[in-house]
């Protein structure tokens, strides 16, 4: 299950080169960690990558003025996988590859269902409870919603989402959400809660 000529540097990675481990799903249920992107690129060939905004930032240093391309980038397979990944680099191509990578290596299994009262189809289309994330000064709330609603979210919201193989939601957000990549992670935040212990308090 080796891809081009990877040679795995960790545990993990062997086990997957080696065909011992086949499914992500068998990752997170072990809880091991991912620290090589070929792990995912394995185990998770149909992964989509949207750029969800590029910056142009300067910043000075000794030897004076230094300008990057800041970029954020979204990872999903739109069927319950999701990772928000930031890069940095002189040029936007590298910048671009960092940021899936970066990304890559964040990748979280969501939690999908049909929490809604006023729809119960028992299909995976939505969150199946109120969730939270928080990032920065931005805090995304996102609720259950029946379907048909669609992702009534920021357009950076709805990207992160939809490649997490979300279809319908209610999403609330506080805070400075134009900042795109708070915006972003803290969407990914909620996301991860969906795997957390919750109580009856969230529905």
């Amino acid at each position: 299950m080796s891809i081009g000529n990877w040679v795995p540097r960790t545990q993990v990675g062997r086990m997957v080169a080696e065909g011992k481990i086949r499914s992500i799903d068998e990752i997170f249920a072990r809880n091991l960690p991912i620290r090589e992107v070929e792990i995912i690129d394995t185990l998770l060939p149909d992964l989509k990558f949207e750029v969800l905004n590029v910056n142009f930032v300067q910043r000075q240093t000794d030897s004076g003025e230094v300008s990057q391309y800041q970029v954020t980038v979204a990872v999903g397979n739109e069927n319950g996988y999701i990772g928000v990944g930031m890069g940095k680099s002189r040029h936007i191509g590298t910048a671009i590859d960092k940021a899936v990578k970066r990304a890559k290596l964040n990748i979280i299994p969501v939690r999908r269902g049909c929490g809604s009262w006023e729809c119960l189809c028992g299909e995976l289309h939505s969150v199946p409870f109120k969730v939270e994330g928080k990032s920065g000064s931005v805090r995304v709330v996102l609720l259950p919603a029946p379907k048909g609603v669609g992702i009534v979210a920021s357009d950076v919201a709805k990207t992160v989402l939809r490649l997490a193989g979300i279809s319908d939601v209610w999403s609330r957000s506080f805070g400075e959400t134009r900042t795109t990549h708070n915006m972003a992670k803290a969407v990914y935040e909620a996301l991860k809660q969906t795997y957390k212990f919750h109580s009856p308090d969230n529905w």
